[in-house]
C-alpha cells in the first residue's frame, strides 16, 4: 500500500482517485438505487393489481349472487384472465352454462379454469370430462380424466371413466373402472347400481345377438 508523508499528499491522491473513478462510482450508485426503486415499484404494482383484482372479483360475485346475472362475471373474466381469480369466475360461469344446457360455453369456461393451478384445475378437468360425456365426445372426456393428478379425486376419476366406457358400450372396461371406484368408496350405492346396470346391459346384448 502506498504511504503518504504529508496530509497534502493524501488530499492530492484522493483528488486523483476521484477524478479517475468518480463517474463510475456515481453511475454504480445511481444504477443501484434505480434497481432498488424499480423493484419496490414492481412489488407495489403487483400488490396493487392483486388488490384491484380481488375487489373486482368480489364485486362481480356480489352482483351475481344478488341477481344471478353473469354479465359482470363475464366482464371480469375477460379483463382479468391472468389473475388467480379468473379460474374461480370461470367455474361459476361454467356451472351456469351447464344449468342452461349451454355445453359449448361450459367447455370454453372449464378449459380456461383447467389451465390454472393444482386442485381447482383438477375439479375443472373432472367437470369438463362430464361435459364431454354429455356431448358424446368420449375420447376428449377420457383425455381430461387422464390429466387429473390429485389422488384425492381417484374415486371420481374411476367412476366417471366408467360412465364414459359404459356409454361407449365397453362394458368390461366400465366394470373394471367402477370396481376401482368402489375400492375408494366401498359403500357407495350409486356405483353398485352402475355395476348392476352393466350386468343387465350385457344380458340385453347377449339376447339381441341370439335373436339375429
Amino acid at each position: 500500500m502506498e504511504r503518504f508523508e504529508t496530509e497534502e499528499q493524501q488530499i492530492e491522491a484522493i483528488k486523483g482517485f476521484w477524478k479517475d473513478n468518480g463517474m463510475v462510482i456515481i453511475l454504480g450508485a445511481v444504477l443501484g438505487l434505480s434497481g432498488l426503486w424499480g423493484w419496490r415499484y414492481y412489488n407495489d404494482s403487483v400488490i396493487a393489481n392483486k388488490e384491484a383484482a380481488s375487489a373486482a372479483y368480489d364485486a362481480s360475485v356480489q352482483t351475481f349472487a344478488e341477481s344471478e346475472e353473469t354479465t359482470a362475471l363475464s366482464s371480469f373474466l375477460a379483463e382479468n384472465e391472468d389473475t388467480g381469480y379468473a379460474p374461480l369466475a370461470a367455474m361459476i360461469l361454467a356451472q351456469q352454462a351447464i344449468e342452461a344446457s349451454d355445453y359449448e360455453s361450459a367447455k370454453t369456461y372449464l378449459t380456461s379454469a383447467a389451465s390454472g393451478k393444482e386442485e381447482l384445475a383438477d375439479v375443472a378437468k373432472l367437470r369438463l370430462a362430464a361435459v364431454y360425456l354429455q356431448l358424446e365426445e368420449y375420447s376428449n372426456a377420457l383425455s381430461q380424466l387422464q390429466a387429473v393428478s390429485a389422488a384425492s379425486f381417484a374415486d371420481q376419476v374411476h367412476e366417471l371413466r366408467g360412465d364414459v366406457l359404459y356409454a361407449e358400450g365397453k362394458f368390461d372396461e366400465a366394470k373394471e373402472s367402477f370396481n376401482l371406484a368402489l375400492l375408494e368408496l366401498p359403500n357407495d350405492p350409486s356405483i353398485k347400481m352402475k355395476l348392476d346396470n352393466i350386468a343387465f346391459a350385457k344380458t340385453q346384448v347377449v339376447g339381441s345377438n341370439s335373436e339375429q
